[in-house]
């Protein structure tokens, strides 16, 4: 069964209506307020992205969900992605863990590497080849710190721990959510599949079925690991819902273009069209409830998803079209999703 969530990058862009922009202050209490707004709606899981240096604000993705915890009960709370490779891992695993004890067993990270030299480069990481055996053992060292009583330890990366014990301790066992990111070569799918862990495709204009390749990977090797359970996938669409086609996509187009610009500047085209029309047969969902459900549903199929989260916000998206959104999906759409 596949669940849904919200999500926000928390880029901050200019209008590209009038050219105004809130505050940070203000973006990032929308981006909290908007957790509480999906519990309201019916998402099981709000996530935040965590970026350095760039045209995002959201640097600290653990405090913004801390915020969120204490004006939300039910909703998952969780980090898409969390960049192990640039943090001391003892740290990550002790702010993860008291985010869990504060949400009551709601939090989840999911882990990547990074693909950005210059952030790795400002975080003292001189060589970037060494980014993904040090994102490797620094997960590796996270899983042990919550499932063992006390950790000895000794690495490449970092200082060695003796018997070091984890505190506080996660309320979750035997740790809370853990999520792989990555999709863009198998080597992360490997290390996923090899450890029990479900893996979350990136936020990039790429089609869903660009990533099939590598997913069957992930979903081989996993079964050849002999893990318990079956692996888990998710992946993260653009969306954006108004009451009729023409509504939907007359509002959105300069928010999305406007979000695309600034975006591939960052990464660079994928060799894919990115023209509007284009990305609304991939990587981005535009329509009517009744079209959404379709092509949600549709992306679902042909990945085979556990999860589903949904980006609304960026392009700086208006707040009272934003608010319109949530309620055609808490009343139009997630009751009527497979």
């Amino acid at each position: 069964m596949t669940t849904y969530g919200l999500l926000s990058l928390a880029d901050y862009l200019v209008s590209p209506i009038d050219g105004g922009r809130e505050t940070q202050a203000v973006r990032l209490e929308r981006v909290v307020d908007s957790a509480v707004q999906a519990e309201a709606a019916g998402f099981t899981s709000f996530g935040v992205g965590e970026h350095h240096f760039s045209g995002y604000i959201l640097s600290a993705p653990e405090l913004v969900l801390a915020a969120a915890s204490s004006q939300t009960t039910t909703i998952r709370l969780g980090t898409s992605v969390t960049l192990l490779a640039n943090t001391d891992p003892v740290r990550q695993a002790e702010q993860l863990a008291t985010l869990d004890v504060l949400s009551n067993g709601r939090a989840e990270m999911t882990f990547a590497r990074g693909v950005s030299e210059h952030t790795a480069n400002a975080f003292g990481i001189a060589d970037f080849d060494e980014l993904r055996p040090r994102f490797e053992e620094y997960l590796k060292l996270v899983l042990r710190l919550f499932t063992e009583e006390a950790v000895t330890w000794e690495g490449r990366y970092r200082a060695p721990l003796d018997n070091i014990r984890l505190e506080p301790r996660p309320v979750q066992k035997p740790y809370p959510g853990v999520w792989i990111g990555g999709g863009l070569s198998n080597t992360s799918a490997e290390l996923a599949a090899t450890l029990g862990l479900p893996l979350f495709l990136p936020s990039l204009f790429r089609w869903p079925g660009d990533y099939l390749e590598i997913v069957n990977h992930y979903r081989r090797t996993f079964a050849r690991a002999g893990h318990d359970g079956s692996a888990r996938l998710g992946f993260p669409s653009y969306l954006h819902v108004a009451a009729t086609s023409q509504q939907a996509r007359r509002r959105w187009r300069p928010h999305l273009e406007h979000y695309r610009d600034f975006a591939l500047t960052i990464r660079g085209a994928f060799g894919r069209d990115t023209d509007f029309d284009s990305l609304l047969q991939g990587p981005a969902i535009c329509g009517s409830p009744a079209e959404v459900i379709e092509r949600v549903n549709e992306i679902n199929e042909t990945l085979q998803l556990d999860r589903h989260l949904f980006l609304l916000d960026a392009g700086a998206v208006p707040e009272h079209i934003l608010n319109n959104e949530m309620e055609l999906l808490a009343t139009d759409v997630l009751p009527h999703l497979a």
